[in-house]
């Protein structure tokens, strides 16, 4: 393969496609080749060439670390790899940073911890994850209750387009608006078309938008314009590079408190679940996080020499207690000072005593981090500890509004335990986002089956209350043939609209959000234990 004017490397060897055909989700699928580009210019020679080859089925799909668990960077054409050469931290301001899409989440948090500051949408893989998959899915973790998500904090993106120029996208209200609208290139016929579909949709997407607090399914256009300003970064935060390609993102970060203190809830009767949320997110804490019974028996068990002696109280309490609890809830306060985070535990516990669970408050972060290491780990406890077996992602991001919880609790796990599966549930409750995932054989069809049978009671249950089948870990392969089940016809013939818009030959990334059916996806499904 030869692409005029790149400088990159191209590789198309059995170890890269192999590779290449991997990310965390349960999906293998082979691309043709590797790309590495250099710098905006090859980004914009690989654009250029897959629109004079589209007619030859090549596109082009962005990938940052491949973390992804839902399928979004594989390809069977060119899967184009930011992290060899595009992966520099060019500057970090009083609250700002500018980065490539290949930087490591880790190495951008240490160049912000040492002026003080913090990009506060980490996820739990934030210590092998880069800043371009974070935008891609709109990522959130932990913090994203107090924070919100990545898009939130994307104050400039610049983007290389379908016509194979680099263009900048940021927030844009008053005369820069209408100056942009008046525009007669390439970026002005984009803007003058999105600004006419949303607002002429303004009441159909609000209509039609999940009533929870995160999304990543589908695109953000209910999130574009917000009665003054005009954001098309909106649009491309979760977009997983269906839109254009990425290369540079201007961050905005912020100081984080200087002192933390968790709240430790053990809960043995999940229908007064919503009650307990309702009046523990009245104490506004920055993280509200949660893990099921079986994802603690895991981390007593596979983490008990990490930490030794430090899980004795909880294995007295469970012998006290005939077992473990149904759930762990940790509440995170923080603070400018320990007086002030003790102080705001100790009223949370006071006001949560009426429902009789037991708690305890951490005396020290290292008190702290073993629970903090159990929710962090959920997914790779089973993913890397159960001999056999398998973890994978298909119904792993779920929301619903945290009032219904105590309702939507008994059902799901109804649906989990008609499946025959042992399964772990954690996640962040006070987002009533959770993520659960069961242990399977993938080389038993039985149990590749389930997969699909699966999705679809769980889907189907969670939109029956407005939730969304995606919170943080987006669509991909796994979710975006449900699409339009989530957004109904009307919504999601826009989404296809402004897939045309900005891509009408089909270059990027393809078979994400929109043109994808379940038999397409099934195709790539592994059918074994990954190494």
């Amino acid at each position: 393969m030869v692409i005029p004017n790149f400088k990159g490397e191209i590789e198309s060897d059995r170890a890269t496609r192999t590779k290449y055909s991997r990310d965390a989700s349960l999906f293998v699928v082979i691309p043709q080749a590797g790309v590495f580009p250099r710098d905006k210019d090859d980004v914009k020679a690989l654009v250029r060439f897959a629109n004079a080859n589209a007619h030859l089925g090549i596109t082009l799909t962005a990938r940052a670390a491949g973390t992804d668990m839902s399928g979004g960077p594989l390809s069977e054409s060119i899967v184009v790899d930011f992290t060899r050469h595009m992966d520099a931290v060019r500057a970090v301001g009083y609250g700002t940073a500018v980065v490539e899409p290949g930087v490591l989440y880790r190495d951008l948090e240490k160049a912000l911890a040492a002026r003080g500051f913090l990009l506060p949408s980490y996820t739990a893989s934030k210590d092998v994850c880069a800043v371009g998959g974070m935008v891609a899915n709109n990522s959130g973790g932990e913090k994203t209750l107090r924070y919100g998500k990545t898009a939130d904090y994307v104050r400039r993106l610049n983007v290389v387009l379908s016509d194979g120029k680099e263009y900048v996208f940021q927030p844009l209200n008053g005369f820069a608006l209408r100056q942009k609208l008046r525009q007669g290139d390439f970026l002005g016929n984009i803007y003058r078309d999105m600004y006419e579909l949303v607002m002429k949709n303004k009441t159909l997407i609000a209509a039609h938008a999940p009533r929870v607090s995160k999304n990543s399914a589908g695109y953000a256009l209910g999130d574009v314009w917000n009665g003054k300003t005009f954001d098309l970064t909106r649009l491309f935060s979760g977009s997983q590079g269906t839109l254009g390609m990425i290369t540079e993102i201007e961050f905005k970060t912020v100081r984080p408190k200087t002192h933390s203190r968790l709240l430790v809830i053990f809960l043995n009767d999940t229908q007064k679940l919503a009650a307990i949320v309702r009046d523990a997110l009245a104490h506004k804490p920055e993280s509200f996080e949660s893990y099921d019974n079986t994802t603690l028996w895991l981390g007593l068990r596979y983490m008990f020499f990490r930490f030794g002696f430090r899980f004795l109280p909880e294995i007295l309490m469970a012998a006290r207690n005939g077992g473990l609890p149904k759930m762990v809830l940790l509440l995170e306060f923080t603070g400018e000072s320990d007086r002030e985070t003790r102080a705001r535990a100790r009223q949370a516990a006071r006001d949560l005593r009426q429902f009789g669970c037991l708690m305890r408050i951490t005396e020290t972060a290292a008190d702290a981090e073993k629970y903090w290491a159990i929710r962090r780990e959920s997914f790779n406890l089973l993913r890397l500890r159960v001999k056999g077996m398998y973890a994978p992602a298909f119904i792993d991001d779920t929301v619903v509004n945290t009032d219904v919880l105590s309702e939507f609790f008994p059902k799901i796990y109804k649906i989990l335990n008609e499946s025959g599966l042992t399964m772990t549930i954690a996640g962040h409750i006070g987002n009533g986002n959770f993520h659960i995932f069961p242990l399977m054989d993938l080389s038993q069809e039985s149990h590749r089956k389930k997969i699909y049978e699966l999705n679809q009671k769980v889907f189907d249950l969670v939109l029956s209350y407005n939730g969304s089948i995606s919170g943080e870990h987006n669509d991909g392969l796994i979710r975006s043939p449900y699409i339009k089940e989530q957004f109904g016809g009307k919504i999601y013939n826009i989404f296809a609209e402004i897939k045309h818009i900005f891509d009408p030959e089909g270059i990027f990334n393809p078979h994400k959000k929109i043109g994808v059916t379940k038999e397409y996806a099934q195709k790539f499904l592994i059918n074994h234990k990954p190494i």
